[in-house]
């Protein structure tokens, strides 16, 4: 994929006072994966450098994300618009190329789907692309509406909408693609005239389309993309959302699960074809596991490096190399 001055703005400011935890949400887990690196690996197959926007617990992202990402702060959350007005010194240094626009808290949000959005978004030379969804059941998201030649022509709040929008089953990710120099001009212009007296990211879509600038909406094809979480049982559909993904990805790829029951596979682990694993078996970190092993039950590895044909169960292991008959992986 083309990067060449492409650039990513994540939202992760928010405190998530409704997880009851000592974490920034966005440090929060899901498979063992703090939200915010979902968030970053995706980013990164599409843009050359990521800012992280940070408030509430910013000292512990800006340590966990160090190397990987710039990091602004938000010291006043007063909306998402005002968030990415933060980064405004950090966009200018991108002039000419696309900025995409993330919330850290939406894990599941993927590279092809972030890929796909682009490559729509310059085939219509947009100003700006959504990226949408459709659910059937849309709850309290905000409302892509169309016109009747299929167009963008509104992102309307679900507090906002009448009978027949809130019918509509398209809705706002929060995910954008910006032509940054459009994103720049309309970003001073964001006004805060509202009940919550905040600045909404959504508001520089509307400027754009008064200017009568060209504005898309691309649908992903996995409506999980949207999902975010606010409290814990968010994070545990999230979870479950997470763990078939790689469940699906492993068997895909040749791996034998005869039976799903307590598996909980972190998504960068490596796991070769004809390897059997077997329930209550929890693989995470970086963990590589060659060929033609079987795993578990009751079995635990972390950052763990297996060669071929090891069979390992109830055990707990952590950061080793597991050879066989000596030879190393």
């Amino acid at each position: 994929m083309e990067k060449q001055n492409n650039c990513a703005v994540i939202l992760a400011a928010g405190e998530g006072k409704r997880m009851q935890s000592k974490l920034p949400k966005v440090l929060c887990p899901v498979l063992f994966k703090p939200m915010v690196d979902w968030v970053i690996d995706a980013a990164a197959q599409a843009v050359e450098e990521i800012c992280l926007v940070v408030g509430h617990g910013g000292d512990q992202v800006r340590a966990h994300t160090a190397g990987r990402c710039r990091c602004v702060e938000q010291k006043e959350r007063l909306g998402t618009g005002h968030a990415v007005m933060q980064a405004a010194d950090f966009l200018r240094a991108h002039t000419g190329g696309h900025t995409l626009v993330l919330c850290g808290d939406a894990p599941l949000m993927d590279g092809e789907t972030l890929a796909a959005a682009l490559a729509f978004h310059k085939q219509a030379d947009n100003a700006v692309t959504v990226i949408s969804a459709r659910l059937e059941d849309p709850a309290s998201y905000g409302r892509i509406i169309r016109d009747e030649a299929g167009r963008l022509a509104a992102i309307v709040e679900y507090k906002d909408a009448d009978e027949n929008q809130r019918a509509v089953k398209e809705i706002n990710s929060g995910a954008y693609w910006f032509r940054t120099n459009d994103l720049l001009e309309v970003l001073p212009r964001l006004q805060n005239n509202n009940a919550q007296g905040e600045y909404y990211l959504t508001d520089a879509v509307s400027l754009l389309l008064q200017r009568g600038a060209a504005a898309g909406a691309f649908t992903a094809e996995n409506p999980d993309v949207v999902l975010g979480a606010n409290n814990r049982a968010d994070l545990l559909q999230l979870n479950e959302k997470a763990r078939m993904q790689v469940i699906n990805r492993l068997l895909a790829a040749g791996v034998d699960i005869p039976c799903a029951d307590g598996l909980l596979i972190g998504p960068d682990v490596t796991v070769g074809r004809d390897t059997c694993i077997l329930p209550a078996t929890v693989l995470c970190g970086r963990t590589v596991v060659g060929e033609g092993c079987r795993l578990g039950p009751a079995l635990r590895l972390e950052d763990c490096r297996v060669s071929d044909g090891r069979v390992l169960s109830c055990c707990d292991r952590t950061g080793e190399v597991i050879q066989r008959e000596g030879k190393p992986l």
